[in-house]
Parts: C-alpha cells; structure tokens; sequence
C-alpha cells in the first residue's frame, strides 16, 4: 500500500511531458468548441422573454380584434379573429432574429477592416482582436453589440492559451453565416499551411466588404418599394373604416349573409397579398 502511495505521488511530482500537455490542451479545445454553443449565444435562434411574448400577444389581440370588428361588425366574428394572435409572437421572434443578424453582419465588416489594417500593421492576431474591440467601440460607445462581446470572448480564449482556429469555428458555428465561415476557413487554413495571413485577410475582408456593400445598396433600393407595399396593404383598411363612418347603410349589406363572406374572401386575399410582398422583397445576395 505504501508502495502505491508512493508511486502516485512520484507520478504527480513528475513534470508533464509536450506530448501529455499537447493532448490535453487539444481535449480542452474540442470540449470548448463542442460545449460552446451550449454556454455562448446561438445566432440562428432567438428567445423572447415573457415580456416580449405577452406584449407580441396583446398587439395581435387588439389589432386583430380592431381588423375583425371593422370587416364584419360583429363582436363575436371580432373574437374568433384574434385566435389568430398566438402566431404574432412567432413573427416577432423572426423580426428581431433577423435584425440581430443583420446588425452582427454589419458588425463583422467593420471589424474585418480593423483586424486588417492591425495585421497590416505588423501587430499580433490577439492585439489585432484587441485593437478590433476598440473601434466597434466607437460605433457602440456601450458595448452591447453581439460582435464586441464576440471579439471580447475570443480575446479572452486566446488568453487562456486556446487555438485562435477554435475560436472562430466556434462562433462561425454558432452565427451560422456565410461570410464569417468563409472567413473563419480562410484563416484557420493560413494558419495551418503558413500562408501570407496579412494578404488574406486583407482580400477576405475585401470581398466580404464588397458583398456587404451590395447587401445595403439592394436595402435602399427597394425601401422606398417595401414602404409603398405597406402603404397598398394599409389602404383597403383605411378605406372600409372611411365607408363605415360615411356611409353605414351603404356597408350594411357586407354584415350579414353572403356579405361577411365577401369580407372573409378579401381578409384571405389581403393575408395572401402581405406573404407575396413580403417573399418578394426578402432579397438574398
């Protein structure tokens, strides 16, 4: 027994041989990049608090209850229609999911620029990540940007001695975007066959920027159509609640029979008529 004790305690004053400290820092690296979309925020989904859902749920209620009661005039009609408000929390969650990712991809540009121009100038990968932080800073003088807290938590992995290549697989894994895993091969690949990494991040950043470019070019183009779409959808409303103050015994007949039929046939038309325009104007470079 004392001999074991013995053994064990020679084997734990003994220094840890590369090989030994290389495998377990490879472990740790694929434990954190396995368990790292469980702790880190996961960009291709998103969770509304009990806030936002109940707040999403009342806005559907009431418009819906307003839209039904304008189109049939009838309490009961009225209430039927804001069965449909359990899907506005959906559409709410996609909304802010969308714009978060838009913001991240604006984000990611900026810093691409920066982390170039670092490298360029003949710093570190980690003070180029470090520099990077301080100019999205400016933008976001808070710093409660997804792309800061990004930069920050790579910053901190590869202070810990993490692969910089861990790093950003991790988050182009969880951002679930093309650019940023575009860029994050691209500079995993450098890394791993020694190439011109100043040079490749430099056209990477190039080309990503120019695609950007594109993507907010085509935004304004069609705002002004994606404003005038709106304005199309609003119009038949405003125009039955105009009919229905002005002229009450010309809408009467639209109350009963095959009139509230008519009225669900254009309800449905309407409904049909916002997919289309907004399938339309979803444009993807």
């Amino acid at each position: 027994m004392k001999t074991e004790w013995k053994q064990q305690a020679e084997l734990k004053r003994r220094p840890k041989r590369r090989s030994d400290i290389g495998e377990a820092q490879h472990k740790g690296a694929a434990r954190s990049q396995s368990q790292g979309s469980g702790r880190f925020p996961d960009y291709r989904t998103y969770h509304l608090s009990p806030s936002q859902r109940v707040g999403s749920l009342l806005v559907g209620a009431v418009l819906l209850f307003w839209i039904g009661y304008l189109f049939y005039s009838h309490v009961v009609m009225a209430t039927v229609l804001v069965a449909g408000c359990v899907f506005f929390p959906k559409f709410w969650r996609r909304h802010l999911l969308e714009r978060r990712r838009r913001t991240l991809n604006l984000h990611f540009k900026q810093a691409l620029y920066s982390i170039s121009s670092s490298l360029s100038a003949g710093k570190s990968v980690e003070n180029a990540f470090r520099d990077a932080v301080q100019d999205l800073l400016l933008l976001d003088p808070g710093g409660r940007s997804d792309m800061i807290f990004e930069l920050r938590l790579i910053v901190s992995r590869l202070e810990y001695g993490e692969p910089i290549e861990v790093a950003l697989r991790d988050f182009a894994t969880r951002a679930a975007m093309d650019d940023i895993t575009n860029f994050a091969d691209v500079f995993t690949t450098c890394k791993r066959t020694g190439g011109d990494l100043v040079e490749v991040v430099r056209r990477t950043s190039s080309v990503i920027g120019e695609k950007l470019d594109i993507q907010q070019e085509i935004s304004v183009m069609v705002s002004q159509k994606r404003f005038e779409s709106k304005a199309l959808l609003v119009a038949p409303f405003l125009l039955v609640l105009f009919m229905n103050l002005t002229a009450p015994d010309y809408m009467e007949p639209m109350r009963s029979g095959a009139g509230m039929m008519i009225s669900t046939l254009a309800l449905a038309g309407l409904g049909g008529c916002f997919w289309w325009i907004t399938k339309m104007m979803d444009i993807q470079v």
